[in-house]
Order: structure tokens, then sequence, then C-alpha cells
């Protein structure tokens, strides 16, 4: 097979990236090691930025997004018994988020691909990548036990984490840096109305607590826990009952339960890999950075990742190297960004195991300080609607 551009992983990030470059006339194909059934039942990220929100309209899949997510004005902190409203549309000028899941922007993503009768491989088996640090890029995998191999001039690593991509990289051309927390989220999905029509992040003695949602009938709930807890020994009960008591009074008696549909244990880490190019193989979204979810960046980076690469490729096509040359610098800039945000408001909103009561003290400061000055709110609101782009 011969393509311009082969992508490896078709989470959002490689999804997108095959669309925006399909509307722009260039040819993919898209591989992934999972099966189509598996990439949609990963639970994930459920807030958009509006750079997203236009990323996926420039796509030209934003209708259901607009006709089923959930525009939000602000979030509530909750701290001391009492929960506390940052205004994002008073303190950023009008700006706003949406709440839309990643796996409906994953589904939209996918019909679009099929709509366009366009060529994506699921379940290739050990996909590995050639040549990239040369002209004629290439990309091998067994499909059903039978080897295929893709040319292509240009490989985007879209595969994640644990993608094959950023490991084919020679060590002593990667930079990393890394921050594993002391803790992670025991999530859950629920059938049941949100507790309230924003999110709330909550400050407890007994640890953090997210409540969120993913839609009018559909919540997602997030407790602080230790690394060595076990999914097993959470029962649906003992969940509502610890998300209770880390709620202010007046949540606590509006919280709705029910069974829960999805329940999982998620560790916390910063990472980031530098640089994001290395002749013709880039790295985008999560095979190059992982942000704790508390700022809900991590999928609105891998959006701006993919803008940046497929205006690139639009570019070299055009006849300009300028915008691969300076891909991995452009996002770097904003992913360094993010992670200062992500790191900064995960320390205080979390419970830490090793600050102690100076540190607690510190926290109950910071989140006083937080909501009562104009300035520090703004700080909070523009980094988690999202700051501009770098043109």
């Amino acid at each position: 097979m011969r393509v311009q551009v082969a992508i490896i992983g078709s989470g959002p990030a490689g999804l997108l990236l095959g669309q925006l470059l399909y509307r722009a006339g260039i040819d993919t194909v898209v591989l992934e090691q999972r099966s189509k059934d598996y990439v949609l039942g990963r639970i994930r990220a459920g807030v958009l930025e509006q750079v997203a929100v236009d990323l996926l309209d420039e796509a030209g899949v934003g209708r259901r997004m607009h006709a089923e997510g959930l525009v939000h004005g602000g979030i509530e902190l909750c701290f001391g018994g009492a929960r506390h409203r940052i205004d994002f549309e008073q303190l950023t000028g009008g700006k706003r988020v949406t709440v839309y899941g990643q796996t409906e922007v994953t589904r939209d993503l996918m019909d679009a691909r099929a709509a366009a009768g366009l060529k994506t491989v699921y379940e290739a088996e050990n996909v590995s990548v050639h040549d990239f640090d040369g002209a004629h890029p290439r990309v091998r995998y067994l499909k059903d036990g039978v080897a295929h191999e893709v040319t292509c001039d240009f490989i985007a690593g879209c595969d994640g984490f644990h993608g094959v991509c950023r490991a084919s990289v020679p060590p002593d051309a990667l930079s990393t840096y890394e921050r594993v927390y002391p803790f992670g989220w025991l999530g859950v999905l629920s059938e049941t109305p949100p507790v309230s029509h924003e999110l709330i992040y909550s400050n407890h003695p007994r640890g953090f607590a997210l409540c969120s949602m993913r839609s009018l009938t559909r919540s997602r709930y997030y407790v602080q826990c230790s690394l060595d807890e076990q999914v097993e020994n959470w029962s649906d009960q003992r969940f509502w009952d610890e998300l209770r008591l880390r709620l202010d009074p007046q949540a606590a008696a509006a919280l709705v339960t029910g069974p829960s549909i999805e329940k999982s244990i998620a560790p916390l880490r910063s990472f980031v890999a530098e640089p994001m190019r290395f002749g013709r193989l880039f790295l985008a979204g999560d095979a190059a950075h992982i942000v704790p979810p508390t700022g809900a960046k991590g999928l609105n980076l891998a959006a701006t990742d993919v803008r940046t690469l497929a205006h690139a490729l639009v570019d070299f096509y055009a006849g300009s190297s300028l915008g691969i040359d300076h891909y991995s610098a452009r996002c770097l800039s904003r992913i360094w960004r993010a992670e200062r945000f992500s790191w900064w408001f995960t320390s205080i909103t979390h419970r830490f195991p090793d600050s102690g009561e100076f540190g607690r003290k510190m926290q109950e400061s910071e989140l006083d300080y937080l909501v009562h000055s104009p300035a520090a709110s703004t700080v909070l609101a523009e980094n988690y609607v999202g700051l501009p782009l770098d043109e």
C-alpha cells in the first residue's frame, strides 16, 4: 500500500488528523492494534476548549457535538464545606467550554471516515515503523496472519503513551520529563442526572473529588484514592457513600445514585517527550505528553497537536517545509503551559500524603485567595477555557 501519510492509532488524535488531511486532499491510512469496539469502549475526557470545538467544526464533524454537547460558562470549587463559582464568561470575555465525551468525538470521527470510504485497519498486529530518518518511511503490520507494508511520505505517531512510535525513536534522540503522582482517581460512570449543572472540584480532608457529566442523564464522578486500591474492593454503595462525604451538604443531599456502568482506577502522571519530530516521524497526543486529568487538557492538547501537524503537512505539499520544521517547538510551547496548569491545579485540589498540616493550610490559603481575588480567578479561568493558539 502507498499513501502520503500513515497514521498509527485510531483514537481522537489519529482520526482527527486523518479527517483534516482528507479534507485537504491528502491520502492517509489509519492503523489501530485494537478493535473498533474496544476503541469506542474506552472512557476518557469530556471537556472541550473552544479551540477543540472549532477544530471539530473545521473537520466537518461538529453537528452532533453542537446538538448534544453541554456548554458551560464556569466551574465550582468546593472547600471548607462550601462551593465557590469561577465565572469563565465574565473573567475571559465570554469564553466557555463544551462537555462532550471523548467517546462521542471518536464515534463522530469514525463515522465520517467510514462515510468517506477512507482506509482504516483495525486489529493490526505487530505494527513497526522503519526508515523514518530518510525520505521513504515504511510501516509494517500483520492482519489476520498476513504481513503488510505501507510506504509513505510521513508517519504520524498518534498511538498513545504505550505505543510503538515513541518507543522506536533512538533513546539518545529523546528527552523525557515525568512526575508520577502518589494517588489515582477512582471513577464511576452512571445513568444518573448530574448533581450540578457545572463541574464541581472538591478539596476535602478525605481527598479530592470531581463531579462531572457526559449528558443531562449520564454522570461521571471521581474520588482520589491510593495507588494500591483495587476496583473490586469498591462496591457502588461504598463509592457513593465516599463521594457524599467529600461534597458540601447541599450537593451531598442532591446526589442521585444508581448502578455503575463503568468503574476504574486511573493513576495520575505528568509526562513530556522532546522533541516531537524525528525525521519524517511525528508524535502527537498521548504519544508525546500526558497531563493529570484535573485541568481537562489531554484531549485538547492532542487536538492542537493535530491541528498544527495537519496545517504543516498541507503546507509541505504546497511547497513549504517551515511548518514541519517548527512543528515540535510550536507544540511544546503550548504543551508546557498546559502541563504547568494541570500540575498546579492538581497540587491545590488533591491531598498529598507527605504534605502534612502545613501543606493543608497552604492549600486552604491558596484556594481562599483564588476565589476572592479577581486576578487569581482570571488566571484559572483563562487557562481552563484554553490559552490562545500561537500562530
